[in-house]
């Protein structure tokens, strides 16, 4: 079995690299070849998105009262604003209409300075060509004041397919913008959108946006029209929200900050159930789902400004240790800024990273709370006590989590995402390299029995180190905490994990660290292996969408086998194939219904011989001693390493 998981890592890295190799995508083509680099593919919402998005940014410019969203009978979207209309003289450089400019070219728009746009979502320059290049067909019609004429112009898969013309006369007053498109299905994992999440969007910006008026007509899925227009405070928004739950205060603060960098509207409460907290936040009405720079301030300005009270106030217990969790964890709060020249990570702009501003906004904010808090002292209090209260539970959680043995208390890695369940005999953990991909291993899961524990970067070559010197290492550390078995350690009663998955990249780094752990548990956890606990998982190499159909395929041989077996020629222009770089590169229902799924996974169960070519293999490719029986050997199997 060894022998096939080498061979299969061997087959997917590459033996050459010339400057043939490198290749040039031009226009809207990175997009059609990494969508989920920039939108989100498992649904076409953040198409939606993008589109309302720009008429959100005339209307903050103020131009724009009105916008009307259309979802069609057949499956296309139509997006209509009243405001100034996409540009459709000629472009300067380009010798190309504005509107043409703007849809097949990535890094392009009027947003990169404050000329236009003082504050605006589409800062990136390339959401709506992104939507373009996404869509099977796109047709942008167009008004302009004055101008009397009405525009069209159409795309198809990010291509013009019709050139800009006039196909009517209109009033004198009349402008604004429609764009109808109908996202490609081929890039998505479904075609149909999330309705809920469409009408929680619309009503977040009208509340963002007073007297802004969106309405949603809803041809497709026939849950009626919906008018969303609102004049309300931010603060009576989040109070009717909870209004099942006990607020604390009553009234949730308002803070409302107006500088030369920035304008702030934010509302900040306490609840008792935690699962029903409201936690949102926005940057020029964009919903940043991961928070950023302004929600990283208004928490640490909350937490900063409670402790000074209890300090203050006297408060705060003796060798008690308030931190900042134990303040945030009841707290139910929404923010909403406008800033020039936002900075996002990443296209689908969930995360703001404006650092410049940080600290000014954390300490204005801080200065608000402090005198909200010190002119409400007694509901102040009551904020306090419910800290302390959280601190001493954190405290008493801590010791519930330590692991008895007959040497010393082990507490579980802070990394280690447990699950619930507390049947070992069915508990998986899945040890999986990196941040990023155990971010998105833990939203995949199955969390009642299913824990992720993320591993940084390669672990320690354990082949040659003893068992007693490995748990020098963190890593290895955290693995045999996690599981419950010691290095050597013959008893497997204390196990926590009937499987124990080895979750890697398909790069070469990645099989580098799937071989390491590979190694770890052979040389130091044999019984493991003998007693069929330890997996290799095989998450796919490449998606391949054909027409309606989806596949995915582990290796090179595994892709080629697909298009025999389906009789799908590689050149065929309905097939897209797209090659995931790694773990992170996959959104979490794919990693979920490809990796982690047990219906639909591919789990190969290690096993080995211990007495003759399995260790031997071992030993040449991890001993230092073997340096030169390594180079025979990669001499003599090179030619099995395949390109791609």
């Amino acid at each position: 079995m060894l022998d096939s998981v080498i061979l299969l890592y061997t087959t997917m890295v590459k033996k050459t690299y010339t400057a043939s190799d490198i290749e040039i995508l031009k226009g809207i083509e990175p997009v059609q070849k990494r969508p989920g680099m920039y939108t989100d593919t498992s649904t076409p919402n953040h198409l939606l998105q993008e589109v309302l998005d720009n008429c959100v940014d005339e209307s903050i410019a103020g131009f724009c009262n009105n916008i009307d969203i259309t979802l069609n009978t057949d499956g296309s979207y139509t997006v209509k604003d009243d405001g100034r209309g996409m540009p459709v003289d000629i472009h300067p450089e380009y010798k190309k209409s504005g509107v043409e400019v703007i849809m097949t070219n990535l890094h392009s728009g009027a947003k990169f300075s404050n000329k236009n746009y003082k504050y605006s979502g589409g800062l990136h320059g390339v959401g709506v060509s992104v939507v373009s290049a996404l869509s099977e067909s796109l047709i942008v019609d167009i008004e302009r004041t004055g101008d009397q004429n009405l525009h069209q112009i159409s795309f198809k898969n990010g291509i013009i397919s019709k050139k800009l013309c006039t196909i009517a006369k209109t009033t004198k007053n009349s402008h604004g913008t429609c764009i109808t498109f109908k996202p490609n299905k081929k890039y998505f994992d479904s075609e149909d959108i999330q309705i809920t999440r469409l009408h929680k969007l619309v009503e977040a910006k009208t509340i963002l946006k007073p007297g802004l008026k969106i309405i949603i007509n809803d041809l497709k899925y026939k849950t009626g029209n919906k008018v969303y227009c609102h004049t309300g405070s931010l603060d009576l928004y989040l109070k009717n929200n909870l209004k099942s739950q006990t607020l604390l205060p009553i009234d949730p603060i308002l803070i409302e900050l107006d500088d030369d960098l920035f304008e702030v509207s934010s509302t900040v409460c306490w609840i008792d159930d935690i699962e029903e907290i409201i936690q949102d936040s926005y940057v020029n009405l964009i919903p940043t789902s991961d928070g950023g720079t302004h929600v990283n301030s208004l928490k640490s300005a909350v937490a900063d400004s409670l402790r000074d009270f209890m300090i203050t106030h006297k408060i705060m217990p003796k060798n008690l240790k308030i931190i900042p969790d134990d303040i945030w964890k009841n707290t139910s709060y929404l923010i909403s800024i406008k800033i020039s020249d936002p900075q996002f990570v990443g296209q689908t702009k969930n995360k703001l990273q404006s650092t410049s501003i940080g600290s000014k906004l954390s300490s204005q904010l801080k200065d608000r709370l402090e005198l909200w808090l010190n002119n409400h002292s007694d509901t102040a209090e009551e904020i306090s006590n419910l800290a302390i209260q959280n601190a001493y539970q954190r405290l008493s959680n801590n010791k519930t989590k330590k692991i008895k043995s007959s040497t010393k208390s082990i507490i579980m890695p802070s990394r280690l995402s447990d699950c619930s369940s507390k049947d070992n005999n069915v508990n998986e953990l899945f040890l999986v390299e990196g941040d990023s991909a155990g971010g998105s291993a833990k939203q995949a899961r199955d969390r009642t029995f299913q824990a992720i524990l993320p591993l940084r970067g390669k672990i320690l070559n354990t082949w040659e180190v003893s068992s007693s010197k490995i748990l020098e290492s963190k890593e290895v550390q955290d693995i045999s905490t996690a599981i419950g078995v010691k290095p050597g350690e013959s008893n497997l009663s204390s196990l926590r994990y009937g499987k124990i998955c080895i979750l890697a990249d398909a790069d070469s780094d990645g099989l580098h660290i799937a071989t390491l752990l590979i190694a770890l548990f052979v040389k130091h956890f044999p019984d493991l292996i003998l007693n069929e606990h330890i997996y290799v998982a095989l998450p796919p190499l490449y998606r391949l969408d054909y027409k309606n159909k989806t596949y995915y395929a582990i290796s090179d041989d595994h892709l080629n086998k697909i298009l025999s077996q389906h009789k799908i020629k590689s050149t065929d222009s309905n097939l897209s194939i797209t090659r995931f770089k790694g773990l992170g590169e996959m959104n979490p229902s794919q990693l979920r219904d490809t990796t982690l799924t047990p219906a639909s996974r591919k789990l190969i169960l290690l096993s080995l011989d211990h007495k003759s070519k399995d260790i031997k293999k071992l030993n040449m490719m991890l001993s230092k001693k073997t340096a030169p029986d390594r180079k025979v050997w990669l001499e003599k199997k090179g030619n099995l390493a395949q390109t791609s």
